[in-house]
């Protein structure tokens, strides 16, 4: 099934872990540390404060609420970085909001793009579109890009077949993936040197 159909399919559960999993593994373009979205994560095993704790992310990691203001900052030079802030700006007040679903789904294709200028950094070049890897192509598909579909795919299917049991190990996965991404992100910044 692909990642497409799966998104479609999920419940809020499964919507709300699959956002933030995008996004907690996309965490340290924007410098945070490997907590700073935990109680997110608790909110949704044990019904906490999600709203809450989501502005306490944001606070955090200086992201605007788009309550507040118009847009996320647009001026940093850094595209990936500002997905980042896209994707956290935009997350639902409510993990069980209406616009969840939307919000799920341009995580996916936001961290998908993150790691797909990650690989361009590195010289890839890509010959086939993110949304076309949603949907099962995965020709041309790079090892960075590859690797955070089956992430998010795995995901998904965690939360599709075991419900909330699901979460510890999306939460593994997510971690793996962040993991993954902080070497990316620190071998650019050595690069860069």
């Amino acid at each position: 099934m692909s990642l497409v159909d799966l998104i479609a399919q999920a419940d809020e559960r499964g919507l709300a872990v699959s956002g933030l999993a995008c996004l907690d593994r996309c965490v340290p373009l924007l410098g945070g540390d490997d907590e700073v979205l935990r109680p997110l994560w608790s909110s949704l095993a044990d019904g906490g404060a999600w709203g809450e704790y989501l502005e306490q992310a944001r606070t955090e990691l200086d992201v605007v609420d788009p309550g507040r203001a118009a847009a996320v900052d647009d001026d940093d030079d850094d595209e990936a970085a500002v997905l980042v802030r896209r994707m956290l700006a935009a997350a639902p007040d409510d993990p069980s909001a209406p616009d969840l679903r939307e919000w799920a789904d341009a995580c996916s294709v936001g961290a998908l793009r993150i790691h797909r200028l990650l690989d361009a950094a590195a010289g890839d070049t890509g010959t086939c579109p993110v949304s076309a890897h949603r949907e099962g192509l995965t020709d041309g598909i790079s090892p960075l890009v590859a690797a955070e579909l089956r992430r998010q795919v795995t995901v998904l299917e965690l939360l599709a077949g075991r419900g909330a049991g699901g979460l510890r190990p999306a939460l593994e996965v997510s971690t793996e993936g962040r993991r993954v991404l902080r070497a990316v992100v620190s071998r650019r910044a050595r690069g860069r040197s």
